[in-house]
């Protein structure tokens, strides 16, 4: 599908990604970006790769927006999922532990959107911008349990996904960390990027990273079978990859569980010991800010309570 969009005065100098955005509101920034960097969109019948590009005040752009191939939309399954906000332009569920939220290899079935397709099929149009994502704005990692926003229409996607990008979201998470952090509340701000040897992993970087800020402080803190345990609430104001367990294993207390960064004590929780408790986001329609919680799952709560003082 070509679309085709008439320049005029105002837009000079304007960003091209930025432009899109607003004139294609049913496209997320990020998948707008993506077409540009492809070569999909075109100035007066020239290729423009550069997302920043500054837009003349006159011309026709262009944008090829590739069809959503069928099979491309997962298969829908049963929704078991707690609801903490739902109406109809969004949601907000409490993701359970051990459930990956899109579809990737190794994981085609069983994900969060595989489940968001039973109870929204409404989410199965081909106008979405990525058909095998359908609604969703923002990721938790597969272990990590807790508040997922979710958008039902093409429109709430962009503005909900406009919104996490531009950190106009507040996100709190709980943490149960091997150790307890000194000082006992802080802020760590620095760069995470790509780990220069294991490509798997994320890493504190001096360059080519993106600014990651967190902010902590310990709730509460004892011992598990002789092992010091804290129970740690972490603000995030950037979302980056792993960034809440790259920077609590930075103070020497990784998350308990966490078989990555903290691997030698993987083997004391049956999962990486994290959860995202609190969520305040704008609604994408009103404005609104919509603030949930997302209650504390069973066996995170079983080894709170197994705190002892000594």
């Amino acid at each position: 599908m070509i679309r085709k969009i008439q320049l005029t005065p105002e837009n000079r100098q304007a960003r091209l990604d930025q432009f899109l955005s607003q004139s294609l509101p049913e496209h997320s920034r990020s998948y707008l970006q993506k077409l540009i960097q492809s070569a999909a969109v075109t100035l007066d019948g020239k290729p423009i790769t550069v997302n920043k590009y500054p837009l003349p005040d006159r011309g026709i752009v262009e944008i090829n927006i590739p069809e959503i191939a069928n099979n491309s939309v997962p298969t829908a399954e049963e929704f078991a999922f707690e609801l903490l906000y739902e109406d109809q332009y969004m949601a907000i569920i409490n993701k359970p532990p051990g459930v990956v939220v899109h579809p990737a290899p190794g994981n085609p079935d069983g994900t969060v959107v595989n489940a968001l397709l039973s109870r929204y099929p409404e989410l199965r149009s081909s106008e979405l911008p990525d058909g095998s994502r359908p609604g969703i704005v923002h990721r938790l990692d597969k272990d990590t349990s807790g508040c997922l926003a979710i958008a039902r229409t093409p429109e709430a996607q962009a503005k909900l996904c406009a919104a996490f990008a531009e950190r106009a979201t507040a996100k709190t998470y709980l943490a149960l960390t091997a150790g307890v952090p000194c000082p006992a509340c802080g802020r760590i701000e620095n760069l995470i990027g790509r780990h220069p040897v294991n490509r798997q992993k994320m890493a504190i970087v001096q360059r080519n990273g993106k600014l990651a800020i967190s902010e902590y402080s310990v709730k509460a803190a004892g011992f598990i079978a002789r092992q010091k345990i804290a129970l740690v609430r972490v603000k995030i104001f950037t979302g980056r990859t792993h960034q809440i367990r790259v920077h609590l294993a930075s103070l020497k207390t990784p998350v308990l569980g966490d078989g990555i960064y903290g691997a030698r004590y993987a083997s004391a929780a049956p999962r990486q010991m994290l959860h995202a408790w609190q969520l305040a986001i704008p609604h994408p329609v009103s404005g609104e800010i919509i603030k949930v919680q997302a209650p504390i799952p069973e066996d995170f709560q079983a080894l709170c309570q197994q705190l002892s003082a000594e």
